[in-house]
């Protein structure tokens, strides 16, 4: 049986998701859990989750936890990483709350934008670190990574180890699950090609087969626009396949902040007509963090049924937080507390590779060629076959040219940011966020660079020495 390591392990509602999905498998209800985290409580209830999610399924797998990363790396055949370095506070409070002086707003800021650069900026080393740990203790062993800016954690983690990786995101999935309700199709009868960068990837197909043949579904999704039933909180995808032709795969709050067209100071109008929620990360942060007493206390000692636990979080969500919607809130909190697929690729990657089932999933690699009108060397989001052959990433050819040149956008800061972490060149870094989309729509040379120079001190030991 293989031992499954999870870095991170505090995340303890990521962790339920993943670990629920490894145990149904019988194939890995043996399996060695191993849970490391820096936050020992949380580790302790992240431990008593997995006991919990065992004795529901009637299994017996070894399930342990440690402090010691390097204890929970020695020989795992598997390392699933879900670390979030330095946190809500005080990371993600800096990265909006500095660049908001200057009047540059963001959504999500994890991606790219200059939050997605600061976050990659004291994630790499980190990763590296673990990498490096993997190359001494399990240099066999698949690391699975589900961390953002995941095209940059990809790009260096390729670049600076030599371990055998994946960059592991749901918003493929979870976009078409979107669309088919919007399209009123089923999920199962879709079929799809997706690709691009993480984030800002595209659905090349997408079609179904029927008695007649096969069915392409975009003029299904083009109807959604022509019949007015473009979801409120999904205005900004809408007007990019619009404009573009093509259904990109990041919600609309998180893409308004890839590109330089819909947040901009002092147009509160754009705001309101595409429904983007300005600081929407540090919102949901704030709201998890508020319930996550309760929430510990019912995935400690469940006995209620998942609806009374629902009802009963989403009634304080609400007299708490008005009538903020966060879309999908309560089919999140369902998840939590019931033990069902997620669809999250983790579980699916390693049942593949150690049953040799095959399974298309899509995976943030290397491009090496596989998509020509983009960098050899940058991360791409493509389909990956699973098998016992291993991960095989599949070749898609060119994109589409206007794809092709709005992605490199992206590139462009993702290289320089890669360059940064490893050479540790603070010139690099004002490189970066002078060539972000958002950032250069909104500010001048000067600003930028000074608002650079205000996130490094903040970051304080969070970063290393730049010189």
């Amino acid at each position: 049986m293989p031992k499954i390591t999870f870095i991170g392990a505090g995340s303890t509602v990521f962790a339920k998701r993943l670990m629920a999905d490894i145990l149904s498998f019988p194939e890995l209800s043996n399996a060695t859990i191993t849970l490391y985290d820096i936050d020992e409580e949380r580790l302790q209830t992240s431990l008593l989750v997995a006991s919990n999610i065992a004795e529901k399924l009637n299994i017996n797998p070894t399930i342990n936890a440690t402090i010691d990363r390097r204890e929970a790396l020695e020989s795992a055949d598997y390392a699933i990483c879900m670390i979030q370095v330095a946190g809500y506070k005080p990371g993600t409070v800096i990265d909006f709350e500095i660049p908001k002086k200057y009047g540059l707003r963001q959504t999500i800021a994890d991606t790219i934008g200059i939050g997605g650069i600061m976050r990659a900026l004291r994630t790499i080393p980190v990763l590296l670190d673990i990498c490096h740990d993997m190359e001494e203790l399990c240099p066999k062993a698949t690391f699975l990574n589900y961390v953002n800016p995941m095209a940059m954690n990809t790009w260096a983690i390729n670049r600076a180890s030599g371990i055998n990786s994946i960059g592991l995101c749901h918003s493929v999935f979870n976009t078409a699950r979107e669309i088919s309700r919007d399209i009123n199709v089923p999920l199962e009868e879709i079929n799809y090609t997706c690709a691009g960068i993480n984030h800002m990837a595209f659905y090349l197909t997408m079609e179904r087969k029927t008695d007649e043949g096969v069915e392409d579904l975009y003029p299904r999704i083009w109807k959604v626009i022509e019949e007015e039933r473009v979801p409120a909180w999904n205005r900004v995808r809408y007007n990019i396949f619009k404009r573009l032709g093509y259904f990109v795969t990041e919600s609309s709050e998180h893409f308004s902040e890839y590109v330089p067209w819909f947040i901009k100071h002092g147009r509160s109008d754009l705001i309101d007509k595409f429904n983007i929620p300005l600081d929407e990360y540090i919102t949901r942060c704030e709201m998890q963090n508020a319930l996550w007493e309760i929430v510990r206390e019912k995935i400690e000692a469940p006995g209620e049924s998942v609806d009374e636990i629902v009802k009963e979080i989403m009634g304080i969500i609400q007299a708490a937080f008005g009538e903020i919607k966060i879309p999908g809130i309560e089919h999140f909190l369902r998840e939590i507390f019931d033990i069902r697929p997620s669809g999250e690729y983790a579980p699916l990657v390693i049942h593949s590779l150690e049953t040799g089932i095959p399974r298309v999933i899509y995976g943030n690699v290397i491009n090496n060629g596989l998509i020509d009108n983009l960098p050899f060397e940058c991360a791409v989001e493509v389909p990956c076959l699973v098998d016992k052959n291993g991960i095989q990433p599949i070749q898609v050819g060119k994109l589409p040219i206007h794809l092709a040149a709005l992605i490199q956008t992206n590139i462009n800061v993702q290289a320089l940011t890669v360059e940064a972490a490893l050479t540790q060149k603070r010139e690099h870094i004002y490189h970066a966020a002078m060539l972000d989309p958002h950032t250069a729509a909104e500010l001048d040379i000067e600003q930028i660079c000074n608002l650079v120079d205000d996130l490094i001190a903040a970051h304080g030991d969070w970063l290393p020495e730049y010189h």
